[in-house]
C-alpha cells in the first residue's frame, strides 16, 4: 500500500474535516466569547438605560394642488398668454421645494429650535420642549458667536431667577432684557407659577446645521406615481417638536408659495401700471393730434363730410341747370318778343320760370291779344278800340322785355356764384382722399394705442382680482401625528446586535491573529506546503522525559505507539533499520521524540539503540541522567574505546541502549564524515533491529546531510505553535530533492481541543487511529 493511500494529502482529505478544524479551532477559546458575549450585554444594557434616546416617528400627508384645476396665479395670470410668463408645478419638483434648506431655516427660526432647553440626567442632559418648559428664553439680537454658548438658570420665584453663563452668576428678574457679549435675549415664565429651585440648562446652536439636520431627517415621498399627495414623516427624540416642525414645514411652505405668486402678481401690477401711464400719454398725444388736425381741416367726419361736399356740388350742379333752362327759357321770351314779325302772335309758355310779375305781364299780354283778334274779326283795324288794345300791346311787350331782362341778370348773377361754391367744393371733394389717408395713419395710431391701453387696462384689473384672492398652493389633508410610541431603541434588535458582536469580535480576533501568525497551528498548514507524508501527531509534554514505559496507559504514550505502528506499516517490519531524526531549528522536541520512539521500540521486545550525534549540543545523557562516560567522539578519535564501552542503559528505560554524544568536537562534521563512523553504524546494525539517530536541525547546520546515505529512514519533527511556516520551505525541498532517505513527518507539541482528554480529544488522533485501523 502506498504512503500517499495510509496518510493522505490535504486535497485528498474528506471536507468535513476542514469542517471540524475550523469549528475547533475557535471553539477551543469558548472562554473568549463567553467574555465578549458578556461585556456585549453589559455595554448594551447600560446603552438602553442610560445613554440611548428613544426616537419617535410623526407624520402627515400634503396635498399639493394642480395648476390645471386648483387656483392659482396661472388661472389668472395677467400674463396668461404669454408662454415664457406661465408657471408650472410638478410633484417632484415640489418635493426638493419641501426639503430645501432654505425654508427649513425659516421653519427653525420661526420655532425658535436654534434654543435647545435641557435637565440635568444621570448620565447625560434630557431635553426638554413645548409644554415642558418652565421658562423660555425669547432672542432680541444673536450674535455669530453665539451658537455653542450655554446659559444655566436657576428659578427662584414667581419673578426672578438666577443666570449662570462663562462671565458668573446673576439674579435677575423675569422680562428683563439680558444683554451678553453674544447677544441679548429675555427670559420670561411660561406659566404663572415657576417651580423654585428648577435647574434649566439653555444652549445656543447654529440655526444653519439644525436646519440642515432636519432637512436631511425629513422623509417626502409621493402617495403613489399618479397622486399629487406626498407623504411626510420625521423622526425625533420628541414628538411635540417634530409635529411642530412638520406643522410648521407645510405652513411655511403655503405661505412662500403665495407670497412667490403675490410677489409675481405684486410686480406684474407695478409693471402694468408704469405700462399705462405710459400708454395713456401716448394716447393723449395722438388723441390732440387728431383734434388738432381736424380743428385744422374742419373735419368731423371725413366720409360724412366728403358726402356733404358731394351733395351740395349736385345739388349747386342742378340749380346751375335749371338757372340755365330758365335763362334760355328767358332768352328764348325775348327773342320771340323782339321779332318785328306777326304783333298779334302771343307769348309762348314760360316753361318753369315762376316770377309772378313776369308770369302776370305775359298773362295780361295774352289775354289783349286774344281780346285784339276777337275784335278784329269783327272791326276794322284803324278802329279807336284796335288802336288802344295795340297801345297796351306795345307797352306790356316793354314792360315784359325789361323784367326779362331782369330776371335774366339776377339769374346770371346766381349762376355765377353757384358755379363758384361749386368749384370751392368739387376742391374740397379731390382733398378728401388726401385728408382721409392722413386722418386713417393717426386713427390707427390711436387705434393701436386703444388697445394696448384696453388690454394692459383689463390685465390689471385681472391682477388685482387674483392678488387679491390668492389662494394657497398646497392643503394639508392631515396634520403631524403619531409619536406615541418609540420607534428606536429596539432592545432585542440591540441585544442581538450585542451577543453578534460579542461572538465576532473574539471572531475577528482570532481570525486576525490567526493569519498574522507565522507558526505552524495545523496539519494542514504543513500539507499545504509539502507532500511528505505525516505518520503521527505527539501531544504536548508535560511529564518526565521518558513517558512510554510498559506499564504506562497516558495518552502521550499511546500517541507514541501509534506512530510507532504506522512507522511499523511504512517499514513493512524491516529489521536492522537506520532511523535519522532531525528537525528545522533547535526547540522542536527530537530529542524527546528519539528517547521515547526508542523506548516504544524496546518494550516490543525489539534491541534499539539511541545515539546522540548532536556533537555541537549533546542532550541525550543530560535528560537520560547519564553519568561522564565515553561516547561517539570519544570512540571516533580514540583507539582505545569500543563500542560495549560507549553503550550505556538508562534507568528510565533499561530496555534501551543509548549512546551519548561525548565530548564536545572541533569537526563534529568531518567526525561523522569518516570511515570509522560508517563502521560504528555497520557494527550497531548488526547487534540492533533499530539504530535511532538524533541529529542538529538541518536548517542550521549540515551534518545530518553528512551521513544521509547510512540512513534508511528520516522522520522529521515539525512542533505546533513553535515551527515557523517559513521553514517547512526545507520539508519541502529535503523531501522533493530526497536529500535525506524517505522523509516522513511527526507534528509535536498537539494542544489539547474542545476539553477532552489526551489522546482522543486531539484534532487529528482520530485520523491517525484511521490509519492504524487500515494497517491492521
Amino acid at each position: 500500500m502506498a504512503t500517499n493511500e495510509l496518510f493522505p494529502l490535504r486535497s485528498e482529505q474528506p471536507e468535513a474535516k476542514d469542517i471540524k478544524r475550523i469549528i475547533s479551532q475557535y471553539t477551543r477559546f469558548w472562554y473568549l466569547f463567553l467574555l465578549g458575549i458578556a461585556i456585549s450585554i453589559a455595554i448594551a444594557f447600560l446603552y438602553l438605560r442610560y445613554y440611548a434616546v428613544p426616537q419617535y416617528n410623526v407624520y402627515s400627508t400634503l396635498l399639493i394642488k394642480d395648476d390645471k384645476s386648483g387656483q392659482s396665479l396661472a388661472n389668472a395670470d395677467a400674463l396668461n398668454d404669454l408662454s415664457s410668463f406661465k408657471s408650472t408645478r410638478n410633484i417632484d419638483n415640489e418635493t426638493e421645494v419641501i426639503k430645501s434648506k432654505s425654508l427649513m431655516r425659516r421653519v427653525v427660526s420661526e420655532l425658535g429650535l436654534a434654543t435647545s432647553y435641557y435637565v440635568e440626567g444621570r448620565v447625560t442632559d434630557k431635553e426638554i420642549y413645548g409644554s415642558g418648559l418652565p421658562i423660555k428664553v425669547i432672542p432680541t439680537v444673536l450674535k455669530d458667536n453665539s451658537p455653542g454658548n450655554t446659559l444655566t438658570i436657576y428659578t427662584k420665584s414667581n419673578t426672578t431667577f438666577e443666570l449662570e453663563d462663562a462671565t458668573g452668576r446673576t439674579m435677575l428678574k423675569y422680562g428683563q432684557i439680558i444683554t451678553k457679549p453674544y447677544g441679548s435675549f429675555t427670559v420670561v415664565a411660561t406659566t404663572p407659577t415657576v417651580t423654585a429651585g428648577t435647574k434649566i440648562i439653555v444652549r445656543f446652536q447654529n440655526i444653519q446645521q439644525i436646519a440642515d439636520y432636519y432637512s436631511r431627517a425629513i422623509g417626502i415621498q409621493p402617495i403613489n406615481k399618479n397622486a399629487s399627495i406626498l407623504y411626510l414623516s420625521l423622526t425625533d427624540p420628541i414628538p411635540e417638536k417634530a409635529k411642530d416642525v412638520v406643522n410648521k414645514l407645510m405652513d411655511v411652505y403655503n405661505r412662500e408659495a403665495v407670497e412667490d405668486k403675490n410677489l409675481m402678481a405684486t410686480n406684474t401690477l407695478k409693471f402694468l401700471d408704469e405700462r399705462l401711464q405710459y400708454i395713456t400719454s401716448d394716447l393723449s398725444d395722438v388723441e390732440k393730434t387728431v383734434e388738432k388736425y381736424k380743428s385744422s381741416n374742419n373735419l368731423t367726419d371725413v366720409s360724412t363730410q366728403a358726402s356733404i361736399y358731394t351733395e351740395q356740388a349736385s345739388t349747386y350742379n342742378t340749380q346751375l341747370s335749371e338757372w340755365a333752362i330758365q335763362i334760355e327759357v328767358l332768352e328764348s321770351i325775348e327773342k320771340y318778343l323782339q321779332k318785328a314779325g306777326d304783333q298779334s302772335s302771343t307769348v309762348p309758355s314760360t316753361l318753369g320760370i315762376k316770377d309772378e310779375t313776369l308770369l302776370g305781364l305775359i298773362g295780361q299780354f295774352n289775354q289783349l291779344q286774344l281780346e285784339r283778334e276777337r275784335m278784329l274779326r269783327t272791326t276794322q283795324p284803324g278802329n279807336p278800340l284796335v288802336q288802344n288794345i295795340n297801345e297796351q300791346l306795345i307797352g306790356l311787350r316793354v314792360k315784359i322785355l325789361e323784367n326779362l331782362r331782369n330776371i335774366k341778370r339776377g339769374l346770371l348773377i346766381t349762376s355765377n356764384n353757384l358755379k363758384s361754391n361749386v368749384g370751392q367744393f368739387q376742391s374740397k371733394i379731390r382733398k378728401v382722399p388726401g385728408m382721409e389717408r392722413e386722418l386713417l395713419q393717426i386713427n390707427r395710431q390711436q387705434s393701436i394705442k386703444q388697445s394696448i391701453y384696453s388690454y394692459l387696462l383689463q390685465k390689471r384689473e385681472e391682477t388685482a382680482i387674483s392678488l387679491a384672492a390668492t389662494a394657497s398652493v398646497a392643503r394639508v389633508l392631515d396634520p403631524a401625528m403619531g409619536g406615541d410610541y418609540p420607534i428606536s431603541p429596539n432592545g432585542q434588535s440591540i441585544y442581538l446586535m450585542a451577543i453578534l458582536l460579542g461572538l465576532g469580535i473574539p471572531f475577528a480576533g482570532l481570525y486576525v491573529a490567526s493569519l498574522l501568525n507565522n507558526k505552524v497551528q495545523y496539519q494542514q498548514d504543513v500539507t499545504a506546503i509539502t507532500d511528505a507524508p505525516i505518520i503521527g501527531e505527539i501531544a504536548h509534554n508535560t511529564q518526565d522525559t521518558v513517558v512510554v514505559t510498559k506499564g504506562s496507559r497516558s495518552p502521550i504514550a499511546e500517541m507514541f505507539r501509534l506512530v510507532r505502528a504506522n512507522l511499523n506499516f511504512v517499514t513493512m517490519g524491516k529489521n536492522n533499520l537506520t532511523l535519522l531524526v532531525t528537525s528545522g531549528r533547535s526547540g522542536e522536541g527530537k530529542t524527546f521524540f528519539s528517547i521515547n520512539l526508542a523506548a516504544s521500540l524496546a518494550i516490543t521486545g525489539k534491541r534499539v539503540v539511541l545515539l546522540d550525534l548532536d556533537l555541537r549540543n549533546p542532550t541525550v545523557a543530560k535528560k537520560l541522567h547519564f553519568g561522564e562516560g565515553p561516547g561517539i567522539t570519544d570512540y571516533l578519535v580514540s583507539d582505545t574505546v569500543s563500542i560495549e564501552d560507549i553503550i550505556q542503559f538508562p534507568q528510565e528505560a533499561p530496555d534501551l541502549s543509548v549512546i551519548s554524544a561525548g565530548s564536545l568536537p572541533p569537526n563534529p562534521a568531518e567526525l561523522m564524515m569518516s570511515t570509522k563512523f560508517t563502521h560504528l553504524l555497520t557494527e550497531l546494525k548488526a547487534s540492533f533491529d533499530y539504530i535511532i539517530i538524533d541529529t542538529p536541525p538541518v536548517g542550521q547546520v549540515a551534518d545530518a546531510f553528512t551521513i544521509s546515505s547510512l540512513i534508511d529512514y528520516t522522520i522529521y519533527l515539525v512542533r505546533y505553535n513553535y515551527t515557523q511556516k517559513a521553514w517547512l520551505t526545507i520539508v519541502k525541498n529535503i523531501y522533493r530533492d530526497k536529500m535525506l532517505g524517505k522523509l516522513m513527518l511527526v507534528l509535536n507539541d498537539a494542544k489539547e481541543v474542545n476539553g477532552s482528554n489526551y489522546g482522543y480529544g486531539y484534532e487529528y488522533g482520530y485520523e491517525f487511529r484511521t490509519h492504524e485501523a487500515k494497517k491492521q
